[in-house]
């Protein structure tokens, strides 16, 4: 299920890319992951913010992408109610 990114959201992430703030990102890898309930976390910094197939993905320096309806924390502000 599609949940929408908030404004705060995508400001705090801009911050953190301008300023290359290390961020600590907890999330579900997939919708699978999602079901049930098996967060990740990562360390990383964040590098970009990128549309695939009309989902948004946070691009970390690490080249990892993790799709931003499926953040759960970052840097300890929680963004989504589970």
């Amino acid at each position: 299920m599609y949940n929408p990114i908030s404004t705060e959201f995508f400001d705090q992430l801009t911050v953190a890319m301008d300023r290359k703030i290390p961020s600590k990102i907890e999330y579900y890898q997939n919708e699978e992951q999602e079901k049930k309930k098996e967060q990740q976390e990562v360390k990383a910094l964040v590098k970009t913010i990128e549309v695939i197939n009309g989902f948004e993905f946070l691009v970390l320096k690490t080249n990892e992408k993790i799709r931003l309806s499926l953040v759960v924390k970052f840097n300890g502000k929680r963004h989504r109610e589970d």
